[in-house]
């Protein structure tokens, strides 16, 4: 049995608890569920690194999942496109019984493992993709599967996790553990070790994205403002960024065609958007490297 399968004597009994305390050693493990990822962050720091080389030059992140650990992954890459303008045909998803397993479960997917290795090769996954494979119990054939011939393949692969004694961990270059033990619930690992999963996804995708520029001075310089509530953030922005009244973040925002870094190059170098674009596709896109730290 799993670490994450474990039933703690602690909770024997806790339908019987005050819903005061109940909610209270929920709210508990959740904290300590975060705190787990802890001492991963080492290995955290170095799929970031190597995984932005990679993106870095023009690889894929390609997520695999199944049930809880598989919606969460899909989640992941749903969010990069609108955070970081990255082309959601870059950041892909693939959980255990195709996309109707986003809402309903779907039994018996997870224990395909060629399927996951089928869901690679059809993405035509290549040398310089990023492959993330994420299993609570770690052993969840069609991501440990998936995770192997990737790997076999020569491309970077990376295992979030929660049982460190789990195939996935050996399966992967990088593992990523957050050994959360048992849940209060047993087995449920939509709780503790689905948090955990979500902390280190976030912080594995922000801090590559981060790295590779995507952001300037704790800002998202690469959103697409595609709504009046992120229209009025990128006018805040580039108000603040580049010290204008916001009027004048909003004229040179609608000069840019709603490009934030556009915007602030046009500001801060004095020049018009073409040649704002042209500094910038010198730079690989780079807003740092245009107008420093």
């Amino acid at each position: 049995m799993t670490s994450t399968e474990s039933a703690a004597r602690r909770y024997r009994g806790i339908e019987g608890w005050p819903t005061e305390d109940l909610v209270g050693a929920m709210v508990e493990a959740q904290m300590a569920a975060v705190a787990a990822l802890g001492p991963a962050s080492g290995a955290l720091a170095r799929a970031v690194d190597a995984a932005a080389e990679r993106i870095g030059r023009g690889g894929r992140l390609l997520y695999l999942g199944a049930g809880t650990s598989g919606r969460l992954a899909t989640l992941d890459a749903a969010e990069l496109p609108p955070t970081y303008g990255f082309p959601a045909e870059r950041a892909r998803a693939f959980i255990a019984g195709g996309a109707r397993a986003i809402t309903h479960a779907v039994e018996g997917a997870e224990d395909d493992g060629a399927a996951g290795i089928a869901a690679l090769t059809g993405a035509g996954m290549g040398p310089d993709d990023v492959v993330i494979g994420v299993a609570a119990s770690g052993r969840t054939p069609f991501v440990v599967e998936a995770v192997r011939h990737a790997r076999a393949a020569g491309v970077l692969t990376v295992a979030v996790l929660n049982n460190p004694a789990g195939a996935l961990a050996e399966a992967a270059e990088i593992p990523i553990v957050a050994a959360t033990g048992a849940e209060i619930v047993a087995g449920s690992t939509r709780m503790k070790a689905g948090t955990a999963q979500k902390a280190a996804l976030t912080c594995l995708s922000t801090g590559i994205f981060v790295r590779l520029g995507y952001v300037w001075r704790g800002r998202m310089v690469e959103m697409g403002p595609t709504n009046d509530k992120l229209r009025e953030r990128a006018e805040r922005m580039v108000a603040d960024l580049a010290d204008v009244h916001p009027e004048e973040a909003r004229e040179a925002l609608a000069r840019a065609h709603g490009s934030i870094k556009v915007a602030l190059v046009t500001l801060e170098k004095g020049c018009d958007p073409a040649e704002a674009q042209r500094l910038l596709d010198e730079a690989g896109g780079r807003l740092p490297s245009v107008l420093g730290a």
